[in-house]
Order: structure tokens, then C-alpha cells, then sequence
């Protein structure tokens, strides 16, 4: 299995660049047009965008709340209880370090869902911005990314006082945890930027889309044990061949239980997530232009 990650992984690499090499940009610029250039370049230019837009949507989203950024905290606690109630007494077991355990699944998914769930009107919602001035559409992303970034950084940090609590002993492969946050950003990416394209021309997504998040959910193992639930070989290729299952059980392996990182799945879904990320920015690169007119 570990070798035919390996030889999965420099397949899509070398299908990613191939991708990035080979569509031709609608704007060619000085030096050549290849996508992966023109796709940097615009980030550096338009980042102070990305971050104002991104920290004025959080300001929106606490502006009218009495608990104001208290939410930020309370919303993870508040569903990491229920979610250990339907754990405990509707499963009727318990897992070790159980807050810490579902924290870190809760953590994962609602990055993820958040993103990818709000990526496919994402073009209809900045309509009035699109048909005024140019913008490339993955900066609208990557700015919804940072506002669910920022919570996720609140999870992290309430994963990390509940292992405090738990008192998990420290171990270097809590190091790895970062990687697999880069890999969950990635991942996300591309996938957002392949639906919020899909989006513009397919209204059924955005009812396709909460549907397949639904089922994502319950094989993802948020507030349980996977592989303990669906025994043998089941298990296994559930949380090999699902993104996030893998990224939420391996976060709680290096976290909780000082198990070393999966690399050769690591590097295979690095490469998948690649893929994704080269086809989802070419996709807007080439017909960016057509969305106003379609919207």
C-alpha cells in the first residue's frame, strides 16, 4: 500500500506541473504566461486585499452578537460537549483524552466545511465587486479562507489547553501537526476553487454540495474513532482514500497519542491536493472573464 502511494504521489506532481505548464493565461505578461507565475504574482499583489476583506468579514460576522468574539471560543466548546454526549451515552463508549479527541476533529471539519461549503456562491455574493473592477476570483478564497483560519487557530489553541488538562505527555511528533495544517489548506483550496468556478455555470451545486459535506461528516470520524467503528480493511480504506479522515486521524495520532506521520499517504494527498490547486486556478484563469456575464 505505502508503494503505490509513493508512485500515486510523483504521478499527480508531475500531472500538477504539467497542468500549470500547459494552460495558456488570458493575460500574457513580460518573461511568459505560465499560470503558476501569473497565479504568485498576484497574491503578493493583491494580499493587502485579502487580508482587509478578510478582517472585515470577521468584524462582520461578531458585529451584532452580544458575546461578540466570546462566540469564537464558545461555539467549538459548546458542540465538543454535544458531540461527546452522542460519543457517550448514544454510542455508548468513551475515547482517551475525549475533549482533545474531538476538539481536533471538530477543528479540521469546520475549516474545511466552512470553505468549501461557502466557496460555491462565492462569485454570486461579490458580484457587485466583480462587474466593477478586475480582481482574480481565488483572492475571494483565500480571503474566506483566512476568516475560517482564524478560527481555526482558536480550535488549535483549545486542543492545546485540553491536552494540558489531560496532561499528554509532549512527544516531536506533535511537530507534525503543521504539515498536516498545510496540507488541509491545500486541500481546501483546490477544492474551493473548483466548486466556486462550477458554481457560476451549475446552480445545483449549492444543493449538491451540502449533501456530499453531510456524508463526508459521518465517514470522517469527527467525535469518534474510525477505524474502531468500521472494523478491519473497512476502516482502514476509509480513512486512506478520504482527505479529511485521514488528516483528522493522523493530527490525533502525532497529538495525542506520539504515533509518527503516514508519509506516503501524506505526500500521495499532497500531491492529489496539488492537482486539485492547479486545475481549480487554471479553471478561473481561463474563464474568469465569463463569470460577470453569466452571474
Amino acid at each position: 500500500m505505502d508503494s503505490i502511494g509513493i508512485i500515486l504521489l510523483g504521478l499527480l506532481v508531475a500531472l500538477a506541473f504539467a497542468i500549470y505548464w500547459r494552460v495558456e493565461s488570458p493575460q500574457p505578461k513580460k518573461g511568459g504566461n505560465l499560470s503558476i507565475s501569473r497565479f504568485l504574482s498576484d497574491v503578493r499583489r493583491y494580499k493587502n486585499y485579502i487580508f482587509y476583506s478578510a478582517k472585515c468579514s470577521l468584524k462582520d460576522e461578531v458585529a451584532d452578537s452580544f458575546l461578540n468574539w466570546a462566540w469564537l471560543i464558545l461555539n467549538p466548546v459548546m458542540f465538543m460537549l454535544v458531540y461527546a454526549f452522542v460519543q457517550i451515552i448514544v454510542f455508548g463508549g468513551t475515547t482517551q483524552y475525549l475533549a482533545a479527541f474531538v476538539f481536533i476533529g471538530m477543528a479540521n471539519w469546520n475549516f474545511f466545511n466552512a470553505c468549501v461549503s461557502g466557496s460555491v456562491r462565492t462569485i454570486k455574493r461579490y458580484e457587485g465587486i466583480i462587474s466593477k473592477v478586475y480582481v482574480p476570483k481565488f483572492v475571494f478564497t483565500l480571503s474566506n479562507m483566512l476568516v475560517n483560519g482564524f478560527k481555526l487557530l482558536v480550535s488549535v489553541a483549545l486542543i492545546f489547553i485540553s491536552m494540558i488538562v489531560y496532561q499528554v505527555p509532549p512527544s516531536w511528533t506533535m511537530l507534525w501537526f503543521i504539515p498536516l495544517l498545510l496540507l488541509l489548506f491545500l486541500l481546501t483550496f483546490g477544492i474551493s476553487c473548483i466548486l466556486m468556478h462550477a458554481g457560476v455555470f451549475v446552480d445545483d451545486m449549492a444543493s449538491i454540495v451540502p449533501i456530499v459535506l453531510r456524508l463526508m461528516f459521518f465517514i470522517s470520524g469527527i467525535f469518534y474513532d474510525l477505524e474502531g467503528k468500521l472494523e478491519g480493511a473497512l476502516g482502514v480504506l476509509v480513512e486512506r482514500f478520504n482527505p479529511m479522515a485521514f488528516i483528522i486521524a493522523q493530527s490525533r495520532h502525532v497529538l495525542l497519542y506520539g504515533e509518527g506521520l503516514d508519509l506516503p499517504w501524506f505526500f500521495t494527498w499532497v500531491g492529489i491536493s496539488l492537482v486539485l490547486t492547479a486545475i481549480g486556478v487554471s479553471l478561473i484563469y481561463k474563464y474568469e472573464r465569463r463569470y460577470v456575464k453569466t452571474v
